[in-house]
């Protein structure tokens, strides 16, 4: 992959991880640059953040005001990208759960595929959890079978956060209309990417739950994102058979 590629990494309280991801991503991508987009953690995650990037130029920071979400935090570092020149941009969680090893198939795939964007997947032949609990498993697997019925999207993972897009793909989504600030901002920018057009792919990775620090996963946030699910879906099949009538 030669086109210069941002890795953007999301963080809220990730002192325990992010020397350690930002290391290992280097030492298997050692020609990506990193985005650190730190929501002002309260436990410096930020000052390190801070250090890495004095220390390595291929490392930034973006200091935001506070917790957001997730979604605003990665449309944050896409406008931040888009404004520095990058032609790739890589969306990857800081906790490790995302492992570096896997990106250089994902990144790949935008030419061997001709893709678009390119979702790592948990749930597609070749891809697995390592750590999970049966539940944890069972509610990631059902809540994509509900977004995949109720949206008509045939991804397997449209809740996955490993995800490489590029530029134009960015460009074409109008990022100023995306309001999904937590995790359903997933759901919702594959669901973009796909209703423009865009060729959308699924990669085989290896989820690994996280060794250090809190999940910020919870109930409330996989009801939202079911919830807008739902709603898109109601509003897709709505406008379909509004334009099936106008050509009556």
């Amino acid at each position: 992959m030669t086109a210069p590629t941002l890795v953007i990494i999301p963080t809220y309280n990730e002192s325990e991880n992010l020397e350690r991801i930002v290391a290992r991503l280097h030492e298997h991508n050692p020609d990506v640059h990193v985005l650190v987009a730190d929501d002002n953690s309260p436990d410096g995650t930020g000052e390190i953040a801070d250090k890495l990037a004095a220390a390595d130029d291929r490392i930034q920071v973006l200091h935001r005001k506070g917790k957001e979400g997730l979604g605003a935090a990665y449309l944050a570092g896409f406008r931040w990208g888009l404004d520095a020149g990058y032609q790739v941009l890589v969306e990857m969680d800081a906790d490790g759960s995302h492992r570096p090893e896997d990106l250089p198939r994902l990144l790949a795939a935008l030419d061997e595929r001709q893709a678009d964007l390119v979702l790592g997947s948990r749930w597609v032949k070749g891809g697995r959890v390592v750590n999970w609990p049966k539940t944890r498993e069972f509610l990631s697997r059902g809540g994509n079978l509900y977004v995949r019925l109720a949206t008509g999207m045939r991804l397997r993972d449209a809740t996955g956060g490993f995800r490489v897009f590029r530029r134009t793909t960015l460009e074409g989504l109008g990022l100023d209309g995306v309001e999904s600030a937590g995790y359903c901002f997933q759901v919702d920018m594959a669901r973009r990417a796909l209703r423009a057009g865009f060729h959308v792919v699924e990669v085989p990775i290896t989820f690994v739950e996280r060794e250090f620090g809190v999940s910020k996963m919870s109930g409330n946030i996989v009801t939202e994102a079911l919830w807008r699910s739902t709603v898109w879906g109601f509003q897709d099949r709505t406008a379909k058979l509004t334009r099936r009538g106008a050509k009556r």
